[in-house]
């Protein structure tokens, strides 16, 4: 099992410098990864960072260190400009990024409260579609897309990615739906939201690999967990990421850096 931190880029980790020098004073420490949020805005927070930026920052302060956006939500940005950031970070990276992605919620009305779709279908659908304009724009020649919600036009789309033949793309899913599962036998990993027990895991997982075309190729699933929490369980249930997790409301650079300092949860 790899472990990662796993932060809200809020409050005074909204400065990317910051973040950065967590993310090197991590991979002294022996962290695998780090994945940030992403959002434009959440709850009651007020200062909320750029993830791209900030994941650029913590790219030119490390060497080994896994980054991605875990998740961004796919249906309220556009595919053809995501493409373009993947490639240019995994660039950066020198191919170290691992692409979370999702269908994004209201909670905070990053949807309503922007003229986004709010409708639950209509974005799985267009989060369908933006993952094949990704996977279109990531490989050579123009990119020709023409489909209910994105339109590409034989547009020229590159620098490619230096993962071949794509970064790797981890679907988050919620405990219980099963459309989303489907989708995510489809990618490369998993990252279930919200699981209370090391068993909906292991059913998550049953249920993701009964559907993947290839069972024995390498596959990843990511699960987050509390400073101080166990992985143990979750290994067994089948986790390869262990995502140490921190509190959107009251997380801090200084709580972060006690976590990294202890070490990865081995």
């Amino acid at each position: 099992m790899r472990h990662a931190l796993f932060v809200p880029i809020f409050g005074d980790l909204a400065d990317p410098i910051t973040v950065a020098r967590i993310a090197a004073e991590a991979e002294t420490a022996g962290w695998d990864g780090l994945f940030v949020w992403d959002h434009i805005a959440y709850r009651d927070v007020d200062d909320v960072a750029d993830p791209w930026i900030t994941l650029a920052a913590a790219a030119c302060a490390t060497e080994r260190l896994r980054l991605g956006p875990m998740v961004t939500p796919l249906p309220r940005r556009r595919p053809l400009k995501v493409a373009r950031e993947v490639a240019t970070l995994d660039r950066l990276s020198r191919g170290r990024v691992t692409l979370g992605v999702g269908i994004a919620g209201d909670t905070s009305r990053e949807l309503s409260g922007t003229g986004e779709e709010v409708d639950d279908r209509t974005r799985a659908a267009m989060l369908d579609e933006g993952l094949d304009v990704l996977e279109a724009a990531w490989r050579p020649g123009p990119t020709a897309h023409h489909g209910a919600h994105y339109v590409v036009d034989h547009l020229q789309t590159g620098p490619a990615p230096v993962q071949q033949p794509r970064p790797p793309i981890w679907v988050a899913i919620r405990y219980g739906n099963q459309a989303p599962m489907r989708r995510a036998a489809r990618y490369d990993g998993v990252f279930p939201v919200q699981v209370e027990h090391p068993d909906q895991l292991a059913e998550i997982v049953a249920g993701v690999q009964a559907q993947r075309p290839d069972p024995a190729a390498p596959y990843d699933v990511a699960v987050g967990g509390e400073v101080g929490q166990d992985p143990r369980p979750y290994e067994a249930a089948g986790a390869t990421w262990y995502l140490t997790s921190f509190s959107p409301f009251t997380v801090s650079a200084a709580e972060v850096r006690s976590a990294l300092a202890a070490g990865p949860p081995r």
